[in-house]
């Protein structure tokens, strides 16, 4: 599987990391107009023996910050000392979006729709190429982490391609309970790492310009079950409570039916059924207006957290399972086997 023997030298810029060296290195990007420079920071750690080659990449969406403090603890951690193979960590792709807590770069482009982008194209398709061709294509597998958009929450969840099965067993590997078989959208890296052969997944949680302590965990836990999965660590020998993996059947947005202030009901993880209530809506004078209500029976995966609405604008977003009511009991064993017992509080 892995491209990479161990006698093969990684080139990264016009940095070359040899079997056995762990190195952080400064990908240079074009710079500010103010002629400032600016570089996309760069983690490799290589392991002696061989193995695949697993970039993990953050910030592709600048105001998505989670994934830099999972990538954070996943280099700090001491789990992955003796790796097999090679770990390319990137925390922040897109440095500018960081840098003006934007999802976006100066030219207003998205840089998942840039993929895999062009040398002589925009500052999006640049960043795409330069990305692309220095890190995805030396790579087997990778792990993109995102977040919900500006006041949207996600629970944490894999979207990949489970139609491979080599994908499907990775997201399993994963280890939270909802996965999603996630269409390849124009111009994304998951299009482009698949039409270049590297298997890849994206685990969406928590929301934009905020850490989640519990979306963070599952993160780097995750990633960590994946390279055991891959053959990259040995296999963890304790023991936990399971985690059972589902894929929703489809998934779809409940939107507003009327515009107005909204008190909401459901929260990340709920199963809820056929015709309950979500949230209510009230006018500015607390006058009711109208109240959302779950389609189907399944279990919340997002929603809007601010209290305000449009008129058909997207409020929850829910997942339709076989099984919803054990999906969301497992969900609730996941946050129990991540986050310590709260410590009571101060009067």
């Amino acid at each position: 599987m892995a491209r990479n023997a161990v006698k093969d030298m990684i080139t990264i810029g016009d940095v070359d990391v040899a079997p056995g060296e762990t190195k952080k290195i400064e990908l240079e990007m074009p710079p500010l107009y103010t002629a400032t420079s600016m570089s996309i920071p760069v983690y490799v750690k290589r392991g002696k023996r061989p193995g695949p080659t697993m970039f993990v990449s953050a910030a592709i969406h600048g105001d998505e910050l989670n994934g830099i403090e999972i990538v954070g603890r996943l280099i700090r951690s001491k789990a992955i000392s003796r790796i097999r193979g090679t770990l390319i960590a990137v925390p922040m792709v897109n440095v500018y979006g960081v840098l003006n807590q934007s999802r976006y770069l100066p030219d207003r482009r998205d840089l998942n729709r840039s993929f895999p982008g062009s040398k002589k194209g925009s500052l999006a398709g640049r960043l795409a190429n330069l990305f692309f061709k220095e890190i995805v294509s030396k790579c087997d597998v990778g792990i993109d982490l995102h977040t919900g958009a500006i006041h949207r929450s996600n629970l944490p969840q894999i979207r990949a391609d489970l139609d491979d099965e080599d994908v499907l067993e990775m997201a399993k590997a994963f280890g939270v309970p909802v996965l999603l078989n996630a269409e390849l959208r124009d111009g994304s890296l998951r299009e482009a790492a698949s039409e270049s052969g590297v298997k890849m997944l994206l685990y969406e949680a928590g929301q934009a310009l905020r850490y989640d302590e519990f979306s963070i965990r599952a993160g780097v836990k995750g990633i960590i079950n994946t390279m055991r999965h891959l053959g990259m660590l040995n296999k963890s020998r304790s023991k936990g409570h399971s985690i059972e993996r589902f894929i929703a059947r489809q998934s779809g947005w409940v939107r507003a039916p009327e515009s107005g202030f909204v008190t909401h009901l459901a929260q990340l993880g709920d199963h809820v059924a056929k015709g309950d209530k979500l949230a209510i809506i009230a006018d500015p004078f607390g006058n009711y207006l109208g109240t959302l209500e779950s389609p189907a029976e399944g279990v919340v995966i997002g929603k809007q957290n601010i209290p305000l609405t449009q008129e058909g604008e997207a409020v929850y977003h829910i997942a339709y399972f076989s099984e919803p009511d054990t999906v969301a009991e497992h969900v609730e064993l996941l946050q129990d086997n991540l986050l310590p017992p709260q410590q009571g509080t101060i009067e």
